[in-house]
């Protein structure tokens, strides 16, 4: 390890004894988890904010003036403005609570993307998706008679702002792009996209699931008309997401759900009283418990620091592409600085599937597959990878462990029996 990388790796010290499933017995091994581009876990800190929410705040917000219900709208209002400051967002009321980013792409594409896009435009998309940022578009444009255009990628995975720019035509209406592939962890060039975009009256939605965690995240210098993200993969709890987007878009977006809270006021024929941006697409009871432990989530990356915690990550990436590269017969993806935490890899003719199962012998989880991005893993002829996805919480010897027990990984069951198979059909 270089010494600039060393400082970073220390934050995992600091941090492990704020997570109480790291302390869990796997028949007698620690867990080693590398597998928080999925899902990352919780830390007391959002653990007691929740529960302290459920013990002393609980109510439904906006429905009631008794103390409870006051004391509930106030944790929920404050919520919101945390995640506003948290993106520097100019305001709480662009900020749209989901439950995840899939529902927010979704709310994206059936309430505005249907209002820019018509018969013969086009949605650009990159080659490296998430399925949660392909599908949608693609079920717009059926809907809707237009294109999904695909901007290429290089021959390791990784998008350019070339790659946009030649891509962009006169009938593009609508460009969407993740921050950071959650295959291998590649960054990609929004600002810049969202530059060119925008030279030519588009609008661009980015899908930050794997960024937010690993990163400082400023809207407004990004420039992102939308921009999409889950609690989960940040230190947060499971079931709740957040869409961002402009003042201006968002008065154009129509709800996709439509009853209680979004609606004051309603009548069997008549107008109803439709509330305005964010609440007119949030229909129905908020998860305000998801928010509260949202915002402490967002306070703990800020109490550690966003851009020291992004160092760690980048730093073990780094330590593991060196470390899988060296071993004989394994093929590392991607040429970029894994500056995503995520490495990708395959161990010659071991299916992923075996080396995923060989890992999890030594408490290791890693992610094997597809990543739900098959349409980009087709474009690197591969069945599928072996994904490590690391935390603040991981650690040097973690890493060490990864390589050394990759390096025995033997074919098993699907290398032996279904090669060249992804999933088993019934």
């Amino acid at each position: 390890m270089t010494a600039e990388r060393t400082a970073p790796v220390e934050l995992a010290r600091e941090v492990r004894a704020d997570f109480p499933i790291l302390a869990t017995d796997l028949d007698g091994k620690r867990p080693v988890y590398l597998d928080n581009a999925a899902t990352t876990h919780v830390p007391r800190q959002v653990l007691d904010a929740v529960h302290a929410y459920y013990s002393n705040d609980n109510s439904n917000v906006g429905r009631g003036v008794h103390a409870l219900g006051m004391r509930a709208t106030e944790r929920y209002l404050r919520a919101r403005e945390r995640i506003r400051a948290f993106l520097n967002a100019a305001a709480a009321e662009e900020v749209v609570i989901t439950k995840s980013t899939t529902e927010a792409v979704n709310l994206v594409a059936q309430g505005f993307g249907s209002q820019v896009v018509s018969a013969g435009d086009e949605v650009l998309i990159s080659g490296l998706e998430h399925h949660s940022n392909l599908l949608p578009w693609r079920r717009l444009c059926e809907r809707t008679g237009a294109v999904l255009k695909v901007a290429a990628v290089d021959e390791h995975g990784e998008p350019s702002p070339d790659s946009f720019r030649e891509a962009i035509t006169g009938r593009t209406r609508l460009v969407a792009v993740a921050h950071v592939s959650n295959v291998q962890g590649t960054v990609s060039p929004v600002r810049e996209i969202a530059a060119e975009a925008h030279g030519r009256g588009i609008v661009v939605v980015v899908d930050g699931a794997q960024a937010v965690a690993h990163r400082s995240v400023d809207v407004r210098d990004l420039d992102a008309d939308f921009y999409c993200f889950s609690a989960h993969k940040m230190y947060g709890p499971q079931g709740i997401g957040v869409l961002y987007g402009k003042a201006e878009h968002l008065a154009r977006l129509e709800p996709v759900l439509v009853g209680g809270g979004m609606a004051p006021l309603a009548s069997y024929d008549g107008p109803s009283l439709i509330a305005p941006p964010p609440m007119r697409f949030e229909a129905g009871s908020p998860n305000v418990a998801g928010m509260v432990g949202l915002a402490a989530a967002m306070d703990y990356l800020d109490d550690l620091g966003r851009d020291a915690v992004g160092e760690h990550d980048a730093a073990l990436a780094a330590r593991a592409v060196e470390g899988l590269r060296a071993l004989d017969g394994v093929t590392v993806y991607g040429a970029q600085a894994p500056r995503g935490g995520i490495v990708s890899f395959n161990v010659d003719g071991v299916h992923p599937h075996d080396v995923g199962s060989h890992l999890d012998a030594f408490g290791i989880a890693t992610r094997t597959g597809v990543h739900c991005a098959s349409p980009f893993v087709d474009s690197l002829g591969l069945v599928g990878s072996v994904r490590a996805s690391f935390g603040l919480y991981n650690t040097v010897a973690e890493v060490e462990l990864l390589i050394d027990s990759v390096r025995t990984a033997e074919k098993g069951f699907w290398s032996n029996n279904h090669p060249n198979e992804r999933f088993l059909k019934s």
